[in-house]
């Protein structure tokens, strides 16, 4: 029996689009649902307890948002690979904690490099003809934010990368239907957008954003020490980036908090898809259960 949630109930819920499935991630439980090849959804879900919340100095300012990034990886990378299994029907393959950290490290590093070491590099070619160090950290912020929207544009024209863009599109629309106090149902979330203020693309907009003011303070030492200051400066950036999302979110509803969205919004236009209504299906399903209060457990559902 579905449990019937009241206004003042509303909660926060967060998710993350799979290989064809959807996890979400609800303060009390997380749950994934995945469809596979023959058109079953498997469901699995657990009680989970975010690390902030055992620990009284993980929940400090700044250092909240490191343990999140941390843990966020590390769970979405276990639920990608669940995912995966199940498309594939392979369900004994798991990846191991040592999986974990090597695929978190390369993640890692893929980032550094990629949106990091790069812009800072290419950048260093203006050195001479930029006398502002802050004008100079905005002209890196620029390369990097259009390194950022390249990389989008290259991973969405690949099919199957089209495909998980089109559940992170169910995603959004499903926690729109929870969030106005809608019935979950495919048909009520199909009339929402797939935009949420609240998505992770938001983040990594806000990151590059606050990178161009941090890195400033740095000055302009040589390339190499550039970088690698940059490199080590990044839990800085993303600790400062989640109490930003958190004082947005919590003014949502304000002009101003639209505003700083929308270059997160805009990217989503690349980073969601319409999904269709089997999609949604998954979406809703995995959202219902991470509401649910009960036992761990793993079902099919036809």
């Amino acid at each position: 029996m579905e449990e019937k949630l009241d206004k003042q109930d509303r909660i926060d819920v967060g998710g993350q689009a799979l290989i064809e499935g959807v996890m979400m991630r609800s303060p009390r439980r997380l749950a994934i649902a995945v469809r596979k090849p023959k058109g079953d959804i498997i469901l699995k879900s657990f009680e989970t307890i975010p690390p902030w919340k055992k620990h009284k100095f993980l929940s400090l300012p700044v250092i909240r948002g490191v343990v999140n990034l941390v843990d966020s990886l590390a769970v979405g990378l276990r639920a990608l690979s669940y995912s995966a299994t199940v498309v594939l029907e392979e369900e004994d393959e798991k990846l191991s904690p040592f999986d974990i950290t090597i695929a978190m490290l390369l993640a890692v590093a893929l980032f550094a490099g990629l949106f990091v070491a790069l812009p800072t590099f290419l950048t260093s070619f203006l050195d001479r003809f930029i006398g502002s160090t802050f004008v100079y950290n905005l002209v890196e912020g620029l390369i990097r934010v259009l390194i950022f929207i390249i990389y989008l544009l290259v991973i969405s024209s690949l099919k199957d990368i089209r495909r998980i863009f089109e559940y992170h599109g169910a995603e959004h629309k499903a926690i729109f239907a929870f969030e106005h106090g809608e019935e979950l149902t495919p048909e009520n979330a199909l009339k929402f957008t797939t935009l949420h203020p609240r998505c992770g693309t938001n983040w990594l907009v806000i990151v590059m954003l606050i990178s161009i003011f941090i890195f400033s303070l740095l000055g302009r030492p040589g390339v190499l020490t550039r970088i690698v200051s940059r490199i080590l400066i990044i839990p800085l950036v993303a600790g400062l980036a989640y109490e930003a999302i958190k004082f947005l979110s919590r003014y949502q509803n304000k002009r101003i908090a639209y505003y700083f969205s929308l270059p997160g919004l805009w990217l989503q236009k690349i980073t969601t898809r319409e999904p269709d209504v089997s999609q949604l299906e998954v979406a809703i399903v995995a959202l219902k259960e991470s509401l649910r209060k009960g036992e761990d457990y793993v079902e099919v559902k036809s």
